[in-house]
């Protein structure tokens, strides 16, 4: 059954308007829908921790920032912009003592709903709206008049309007100028999760590393290997984006062509497709949180020497000095995003 997406023509703000939307952390996401929101005649205020280091950016662009339990008391629409694994504690400090009846509760992620790491009362609104793409894309795009895609879903309604809070929402954001597509919390959690996990960040980081050290070992030169199997990349999944895997193959060469169509099915043969489904399974009956949720509650031990073994790979060294030859690459200055990853603040967004 197709999916029911979601237009412009088919959303409208006024589900928002004279409501207070308040947004809790202020890192990738929630700064972007802060920024929209109020762009779009929503009121925002913002709750960090008095010694975040945000707190001062959200000040600088003129957000009232308050205490999260502050905010948590004066939202109508409350938004948890914070890593997964820090809402629960979030949720039990600071927002169970001021929750009322009718007020949303709202995520963009939603894998502390379905994992249960919080359990909101009945008699509140919660709701999912999920970007496609990161923080700074999302405002970026609405900048220029576009959207990046979302996800809505519904968790609990007892109003009645939970899906035209979340509509609204995903309007005030600018994802209805690119589609919103309606789904569960479950079915966002699981299939994100799969995806970063198979195919986006483990599956693609662990193929690149494995061609690089399969043409190294072989006698190739490693700047050779860096380009063929991590450079490149780019071009191709830039192919990919704006035309699909058939519009790739329009623009690469008749050998290229047969050599996808024929050697790429002997590397992703039926035992990665058993992985995958193996993979899959984990994330479905929970073993996948429980373990995330472990290795956070035990310090991230294994988590940071895993992150410490990446960071020395050879594929780093070498891409490193072929990417200070080329000036006009965006250069971009990881030093604080990357300490507050080592934090365990997960998807590099600070609260």
């Amino acid at each position: 059954m197709a999916a029911k997406i979601y237009t412009e023509q088919e959303t409208s703000l006024a589900p928002l308007q004279n409501r207070v939307f308040g947004v809790i952390g202020f890192g990738s996401q929630g700064h972007a829908h802060a920024l929209n929101l109020r762009d779009s005649g929503i009121e925002v205020i913002v709750g960090l921790p008095e010694k975040s280091r945000s707190v001062g950016v959200a000040r600088d662009l003129g957000f009232p920032v308050q205490r999260n339990g502050e905010v948590a008391a004066k939202a109508d629409v409350l938004f948890f912009a914070a890593p997964d694994l820090a809402i629960a504690d979030i949720y039990s400090a600071d927002v169970v003592p001021h929750l009322r009846p009718g007020q949303t509760l709202g995520f963009a992620h939603g894998f502390a709903v379905h994992y249960r790491t919080i359990a909101p009362p009945e008699e509140v609104d919660v709701v999912l709206v999920a970007p496609k793409g990161p923080g700074h894309l999302v405002r970026r795009e609405f900048t220029q008049g576009k959207g990046v895609p979302a996800l809505v879903a519904v968790g609990q309604n007892p109003s009645g309007r939970a899906l035209e809070t979340a509509l609204a929402w995903a309007a005030g954001i600018g994802s209805a100028r690119a589609g919103v597509i309606e789904t569960s919390f479950r079915e966002e959690t699981e299939t994100d999760l799969f995806g970063e996990q198979a195919v986006l960040c483990g599956g693609m980081t662990a193929l690149v590393q494995a061609g690089f050290e399969t043409l190294v070992e072989a006698g190739y030169q490693p700047e050779m290997a860096y380009f063929e199997c991590l450079h490149e990349m780019k071009l191709i999944v830039d192919l990919m984006y704006e035309a699909g895997i058939s519009g790739m193959r329009f623009s690469i060469s008749e050998t290229a062509k047969w050599g996808d169509l024929t050697v790429g099915p002997q590397i992703i043969d039926e035992h990665v497709r058993e992985t995958m489904r193996k993979v899959l399974g984990r994330i479905r009956d929970g073993s996948f949180a429980r373990e995330w949720i472990a290795e956070a509650h035990g310090g991230k031990k294994h988590y940071q020497e895993l992150l410490q073994q990446g960071a020395g790979h050879p594929i780093e060294q070498v891409g490193e000095r072929m990417r200070s030859l080329m000036p006009w690459l965006k250069k971009r200055d990881m030093s604080g995003a990357q300490a507050a990853y080592e934090k365990g603040l997960g998807k590099g967004e600070a609260t």
